[in-house]
């Protein structure tokens, strides 16, 4: 036979679309011709088939080779489709036999002595490839990444040969088992070591129970980043669902997700210098950036002020959709990022306003112009703005408040409370959502309305603080939001405000 197809997955965002390699044999002089959009990577394939076609002392046809990769239009990168082109030409060779490749899927890249080395995205191929009722092929190093997905056949193997064996029936690939994955995930550092800040850990346990956006203003060493690196602890665990999504990103970036993570949630803290495209993904092989890694998780931005304003803007459609799409020239891939932003600053550029020593010397221009850096449109994306004073020595001698695993029980209990409402938290609500769960008796609207108009607060700004009201009277397992619930949310906007 002269013809053989072999299938596999391309690599576009988390999608991984199916590829469809076509192998023709045919006379002439000796040479290989690839065809269907591929890149560098995937032209130097027939170099590295080649050899290790020769190195596992298997027959390379002295005939002309045609390789397809279908659809022609879809961009072919990468190493991944190496084991798919060698099998192949080994299938159209009649080496091996072409009726055992129809029902699966090959994904590995070739080392010049015929091994296995592992690629990056193996998660989205194995997951599509499931639901396409085909078993997986992939290199031994991604085997126990691919497992993850609970009813997927896939089987790991080590060298071109090993896989030419199994398909010939000689011997068996073993079937990748799913590593033993923990009960419950390290909650990270516990909310009992913070001392002081009441207030502070109250906007916490708000922010976790509804996935809301939070901002801490103070001086240096109140605990601000101490506060922040506590929220995933106090959140609730993933789903199965949810933690599928996140390691399919981890893999999409090469990161892997090992068994002791797969239940954890996501903190990722970039340094202010980092780049829109480290913050947002890019590049002219798109790929996922801070925000994507921070899917169903937290992304920690300290020092708010000190990053890029064109960087920190990028964040605003991100927040509303919770998904980001990279457009380019050739391709455009799109990635989830349903993130929490959690964000620390200084009150001014000394950090020290306010302090009742008055050794601030920043001017009022100095402490305006730091704060504009934040722009207006984000500044309304966040729902709670916090401050967080200086402590006084004797709270520091006191012992810490509840611990993390006290609060991430009333999380958990007001996160049903939405879930069982809506089928997600409120900070995800859109405006009907919002008007049919946050309905205002005529004190409370009235209420709002005259914050509105004192505060200046945006339309979009009057939906969050119902949203916010919302969790809170979720957190007192309260049907209906009172006026209370409304007060405590409209006095974070005022902070804002100020």
């Amino acid at each position: 036979m002269s013809l053989a197809v072999v299938y596999s997955r391309a690599q576009e965002g988390v999608v991984a679309p199916l590829v469809t390699c076509e192998v023709h044999l045919s006379g002439g002089l000796p040479a290989i011709s690839i065809v269907g959009l591929p890149e560098t990577a995937v032209r130097e394939s027939r170099d590295r088939v080649r050899a290790a076609i020769h190195n596992s002392l298997l027959d390379f046809p002295q005939r002309h080779v045609t390789i397809g990769l279908a659809p022609a239009d879809l961009p072919k990168d990468g190493g991944r489709f190496d084991l798919p082109i060698a099998l192949g030409i080994l299938a159209a060779n009649g080496s091996v036999p072409s009726k055992a490749l129809a029902d699966v899927e090959f994904v590995g890249e070739l080392a010049l002595s015929g091994e296995l080395r592992a690629v990056s995205g193996v998660l989205p191929a194995v997951l599509r490839a499931t639901r396409a009722g085909r078993r997986v092929i992939v290199p031994r190093d991604n085997a126990a990444e691919a497992a993850l997905v609970g009813d997927a056949d896939v089987r790991g193997a080590g060298s071109l040969l090993e896989v030419c064996a199994h398909l010939c029936g000689r011997s068996e690939l073993p079937r990748a088992q799913r590593a033993p994955m923990p009960a419950a995930a390290d909650s990270g550092p516990d909310l009992a070591d913070v001392r002081g800040q009441a207030q502070a850990r109250r906007a916490l346990e708000i922010a976790a129970a509804g996935a809301h956006n939070l901002l801490f203003v103070g001086p240096p060493g109140t605990g601000k980043t101490m506060l922040a690196s506590r929220l995933p602890g106090i959140l609730p665990p993933l789903s199965e669902p949810e933690a599928l999504e996140l390691a399919s990103v981890r893999s999409v970036a090469g990161l892997g997700c090992a068994p002791q993570d797969w239940m954890r949630r996501a903190f990722r803290a970039p340094h202010h210098t980092a780049s829109a495209v480290a913050l947002v993904g890019g590049g002219s092989v798109p790929r996922p950036g801070e925000i994507s890694l921070a899917h169903h998780g937290v992304l920690f931005l300290d020092e708010l002020p000190e990053f890029d304003r064109r960087v920190l803007e990028v964040l605003r459609e991100p927040i509303e959709s919770g998904r980001i799409t990279i457009s380019r020239a050739a391709r455009q891939a799109e990635f989830p990022a349903r993130f929490q932003l959690v964000a620390a600053m200084n009150p001014c550029p000394c950090g020290h306003a306010g302090d009742p020593s008055g050794r601030c010397r920043c001017t009022p221009d100095q402490v305006a112009r730091y704060r504009s850096r934040i722009s207006g449109p984000l500044l309304d994306r966040i729902d709670l703005v916090l401050e967080v004073p200086r402590l006084d020595p004797a709270e520091l001698r006191q012992s810490g408040g509840e611990c993390s695993a006290a609060v991430r029980e009333r999380v958990a209990a007001a996160r049903t409370r939405q879930l069982m409402r809506a089928g997600k938290p409120n900070a995800w609500l859109g405006n009907r959502e919002t008007e049919r769960d946050g309905a205002l008796g005529e004190r409370e609207q009235q209420l709002l309305e005259r914050a509105v108009e004192r505060l200046g607060l945006s339309a979009r700004a009057w939906h969050r603080c119902v949203r916010l009201a919302r969790t809170i009277a979720d957190l007192d397992g309260a049907d209906r939001i009172a006026a209370a619930h409304l007060s405590e949310a409209i006095q974070y906007r005022r902070f804002a405000r100020d």
